[in-house]
């Protein structure tokens, strides 16, 4: 028994195509096997319950003036002639799939052991069939044509509050379904809303049409489905209904768009051929002055000119988080290799301090605005902020100033003053020693302490603190440092703006 709905899907629609003769069903069963044969997908054949001698009213049973009554009455096959087909679906190869329109017909449905349950639009809310259809054990997939988002949100409640598995398929209940009334953007719109069920396209355009399953791939759809005939000089195919030929077509132009499409779940970074292009086509570094060996590279004696060479590094490598420093004598215009410089970038660095930061946060449940930029101060460089630095979050800088201030467990901020701005801290979550002129004081969440201007000052947390600064206008020009290397650093701060949205730990 199935424990989920496989995908990628493809369900062949037989219906009432099997024109109430069960040889000609089996011959569909047949000629959609060969079909498919050798194509890497699962399928399945799907068939249509219904009791006929109680689905129709009594006194509507003879009324073959009315198209319905008329097709599945003209189309009735025995329990017996349904199983022949069902256990020829198996044989062939195929999940055996149905449709039960009734309650008697789910009945049915368990004891023929079908491997998927089919709900049909029109019963998508006929809630006495859901109620019977959700003891079924196995996977359920919902055809949702005519349904609101309401009458779909209340079915995939009905279903997920009672454990079952439950897809959704995409539908327009046009016979055939002009191309222009396919409404694809249904598709994302189904797999934004319920990201975690499978959402598929139950299909009704005319079978040579192929432009739809392309789009309906490129959706994000991962179940199919399509009627299936064989027409033959006694059985004519009606406009929807695709032959096994055009079945291989649909699933092979499903099969085309995924190639196209490429993945959606991580980064595809492309053929050997497109990165050995690209490259060819970016700047490589070079050095403008002589440099000895270990000596640090300066951002400055750095220009980037075409080619690249073999071994060398490229603009790409550089970025603010980029130290370079020579190992061997590097001539001027020599390129900066990967055997003449060593290259160490931070980057991975930054982000795992703006992780912790976040988790910082998380704990302390303060929350910080979402467009503020992450300031981190690695005072004597990234190797050592959890030494000695601190992250700070500007809220709002003009004639006054409020800023949260992120320590991490057992970072310390350097001694500094201010000669323009006063400035007062309020501990909002840990532990603070704050040190002002030499007297150190002992903060506790919720304590508030004031740095007046000229104050030396300097703060240590044992555990980790969150901090909330609110002073006159902040400039970067008016913090003198008591540790003039500090002051040498021009590197010390990197901004960070999209650090809210990264991973929690």
């Amino acid at each position: 028994m199935l424990s989920t709905i496989p995908t990628p899907l493809f369900v062949l629609e037989m219906a009432n195509n099997h024109m109430g003769d069960v040889e000609h069903g089996l011959r569909i069963v047949r000629e959609c096997a060969e079909a498919v044969r050798g194509l890497p997908y699962r399928f399945a054949v799907k068939l249509q319950y219904r009791h006929l001698d109680t689905f129709i009213h009594p006194d509507f049973q003879q009324r073959l003036d009315l198209k319905y009554v008329k097709r599945f009455r003209e189309t009735r096959l025995t329990s017996d002639e349904f199983l022949r087909l069902r256990s020829a679906i198996t044989k062939a190869g195929f999940l055996a799939a149905c449709t039960p329109f009734d309650e008697p017909s789910v009945d049915l449905f368990e004891q023929h052991g079908f491997d998927l349950l089919k709900i049909g639009s029109c019963s998508f809310t006929d809630w006495p069939l859901l109620e019977r259809c959700v003891q079924v054990e196995s996977p359920v997939i919902a055809s949702t044509a005519g349904a609101s988002l309401d009458e779909i949100d209340k079915v995939v409640s009905f279903f997920t509050h009672r454990g079952r598995r439950l897809g959704l398929m995409h539908c327009v209940a046009e016979y055939p379904t002009p191309e222009t009334h396919l409404r694809m953007g249904q598709i994302e719109l189904l797999r934004r809303r319920y990201p975690d069920l499978p959402i598929g396209f139950s299909t009704h355009e005319p079978p040579a049409a192929l432009l739809p399953v392309h789009m309906a791939v490129a959706a994000g759809a991962v179940m199919f489905e399509k009627h299936v005939a064989v027409p033959t000089s006694e059985y004519k195919s009606n406009e929807y209904s695709a032959t096994p030929a055009q079945v291989r077509e649909w699933v092979l132009a499903a099969a085309h768009a995924w190639a196209m499409c490429g993945r959606s779940d991580e980064r595809e970074l492309g053929t050997g051929g497109e990165v050995a292009s690209l490259r060819a086509l970016r700047r490589g570094a070079y050095i403008r002055h002589p440099a000895r060996a270990g000596q640090r590279v300066a951002p400055s004696q750095v220009f980037f000119a075409m080619p690249v060479q073999d071994g060398g590094l490229s603009a790409s490598d550089f970025s603010k988080y980029a130290e370079v420093t020579a190992r061997v004598p590097i001539c001027a215009n020599a390129p900066l290799t990967v055997e003449n410089a060593t290259l160490v970038n931070h980057r991975d660095r930054i982000y795992e301090i703006a992780r912790l930061v976040r988790d910082l946060l998380d704990r302390s449940g303060v929350v910080a605005p979402r467009q503020a930029d992450l300031e981190i101060s690695h005072h004597y460089g990234v190797d050592r902020f959890h030494e000695t630095g601190l992250t700070m979050i500007t809220v709002v800088n003009r004639e006054y100033c409020k800023k949260l201030l992120v320590m991490l467990p057992g970072q310390r901020h350097p001694e500094q003053h201010h000669k323009v701005k006063e400035e007062t801290f309020h501990l909002l979550y840990g532990d603070l020693l704050v040190t002002l002129d030499g007297t150190t004081h002992t903060c506790t969440a919720g304590d508030v302490i004031t740095v007046e201007r000229n104050v030396r000052h300097s703060f240590v947390t044992q555990k980790g603190a969150v901090v909330e600064e609110v002073s006159s206008t902040h400039s970067a020009a008016d913090s003198y440092y008591t540790d003039p290397a500090i002051a040498q650093n021009a590197n010390r701060k990197t901004l960070l703006t999209f650090w809210l949205q990264g991973p929690r730990a």
